[in-house]
Formats: C-alpha cells, structure tokens, sequence
C-alpha cells in the first residue's frame, strides 16, 4: 500500500511560464530530449501516462515547469509539479509516471545530473547548506542530520532564484559559442541553489568524504557495476568498509530498501530493457541479469511489472525507461 509523501504544498505556485516557453521550444514534440550541454535533459508528454514506468534515476534534480508527476520509491509515493523540485541524491530503482498534463499545456520538465566533484567543490567553497526545515517530505519522520542519511529521494520548494537559474541555463542552448565559457557556471548555480534550500543538507552529505552516506553510495556504485553477480553481504559491506549490520540500516535509510532487494530491481530492470528494445528471448534475458532459476525470474519479474517475461518480450517496442528519465 503507497504510504502519502508528498511535501505540503501550501505556498503559491511560481511563475514558470518563461521556463516552460524555453523548454517547450527545445523540445518540441513528446520524449526524452538531450541537449547540447552534458547533463542536461528535458521531457515532455502532452498526457498523462497509463502504466508506471519504470528506471534506475541517476543522482539528479528534476525541475517541472508545467503538469506534475508520481514517483514511487518502495512504498512511498511522492508528487511534485511547479511549486517542489524532486532530488535523486543517488542513483535509485524507481517508478512514476504523469499525473498532469494536456497539449495545450504539456507536461514540461528539466533534469540536470550532478557532478559528485563539483557538489563537492560547492560544499567546500559556500560552506555547510543548513539544517533541514521539518519532517521530511511531509511523512513525519526526520530528515537527515549529522550523519544520518536519510532518503536518497526528497522535495524541496522551488524559489525564484532556482528559475531564474535553469531559464539561464536554457537560454545558452541559443547559443553555442558560449557554452565553454557559461554553461559550467549555469550549471553551478542551479546545484547552488539546491544546496542552499530547505533540504540542501541532504545532497551535501553525498560530498563528504568517508560519510555514512558516502559508504552507502560505494556499495551501490558495486552492486550496479556487478548486479547479475551473487551477492554476498559481508563482501558487499566489506567494499563500503561497513560492518553488515551499518550497511543494512544505512543502506535501507537511503534507498528504502535492502541491498538484496536493490539488486534485484538492477537486474529486473535491465532483464525488462534486454527483452522489449533489444528483443532477446526470455531465458536468454533472466540468465544475462543473473537468474540460474527460469521459474524465480519469470515470478519476480511478474511481480514488479504486473505482467509476464514473454508479454513483455512480444512487445519489441522503445523501453517505458525512456519516458522517466526526468
């Protein structure tokens, strides 16, 4: 059962409308469009999706400018649109789709990965964000302080400031020349500026060094460069240079979930995207993702996507990830 965490939405929405005529005109029609600038995506959908879609999201910002969107991280469910920017503070198995959105009025959204290094170099030079405003995401529980991580996952309220930046960003597309120049400013800034809101203190615990979230972010840079491999706990948690026990408790504050169970939404992600864009058969797909057992993969793959390997297998169509990506 989805458990609500959305953050209070009590304050008027911004005016994004500058924003949305920059991101409408770069992305003219629906899907996942690159940029020019490394980093930095924009998506578009001019309906509300059907099924979830479902993906591994990088550690990232997604700021809407129209419409608004559900992302179901376990249990928990968190909606955000025009007035709350979502951050991925690590990379996360994740499902959502949109909630909000006509053709007059598409759903519009920018996303811009973050650079580990220069989060880290902005966290050195402006000093620690500050402490987290309240409960979490509105659920009632603590956000991240000293060295509890927290949710790898949180909103946080969009300021005229963060506008101002992303429109700046946008606007360089126009101009090419002046991409070496600004665009790493641009960028900057818009981190900056996530660093400085309410929440800003649990995307600088990614930059500090030998962090309880940092080990954390060591076992899943492991587990997703090594998913179809068994896994063991004590090697898992030998690789974040944590006793078993810490990387249980930290890894499940950050993720929601245990390691085990992250492996295996890697692995069923991956099977979903060998079946349906490159078209491989489905004991071919289970066996690459690492399942020895047909029967277990067809049983857990039936039970996170709500339909069998070989329906999916037939479909021999883009993958749902591609409409998630922001």
């Amino acid at each position: 059962m989805s458990v609500p965490t959305s953050a209070p939405n009590n304050a008027p929405k911004p005016d994004t409308d500058a924003l949305s005529a920059l991101l409408s005109r770069h992305a003219p029609r629906e899907g996942v469009w690159p940029t020019a600038l490394p980093r930095l995506w924009i998506l578009r959908l001019d309906a509300p999706g059907g099924e979830l879609a479902h993906a591994v999201q990088p550690a990232s910002m997604c700021l809407i400018s129209q419409g608004a969107k559900e992302v179901l991280l376990g249990e928990e469910r968190y909606v955000y649109d025009a007035a709350r920017f979502m951050v991925f503070t690590t990379d996360l198995p994740v499902s959502g789709r949109v909630i909000e959105a006509t053709p007059e009025r598409p759903y519009l959204c920018l996303r811009l990965d973050f650079d580990p290094e220069e989060v880290a170099e902005l966290v050195a030079r402006s000093g620690p964000p500050r402490a987290p405003a309240g409960p979490a995401n509105g659920i009632g529980t603590s956000t991240a302080a000293g060295d509890d991580p927290g949710r790898g996952l949180f909103l946080s309220a969009v300021t005229s400031e963060m506008l101002d930046a992303a429109a700046r960003l946008m606007q360089l597309l126009d101009h090419p020349e002046d991409h070496a120049a600004l665009a790493p400013m641009a960028m900057r800034e818009l981190v900056y500026r996530v660093l400085r809101s309410e929440q800003g203190e649990r995307l600088a615990q990614v930059a500090r060094a030998d962090s309880q979230t940092q080990r954390v972010h060591r076992a899943i840079r492991w587990l997703k460069a090594h998913y179809a491999q068994p896994l063991r706990i004590e090697s898992l948690a030998k690789e974040a240079h944590m006793s078993a026990s810490s990387l249980h408790h930290h890894f499940r504050a950050l993720t929601a979930m245990s390691p085990l169970q992250y492996q295996k939404q890697l692995r069923l992600q991956e099977a979903r995207r060998l079946l349906i864009a490159e078209g491989l058969e489905v004991a071919r797909a289970g066996h690459a993702v690492g399942y020895e057992s047909p029967s277990q993969f067809s049983r857990e793959y039936s039970r996170l996507y709500g339909t069998p390997p070989s329906r999916d297998a037939a479909k021999r169509r883009d993958t749902p990830a591609s409409r998630f990506t922001a």
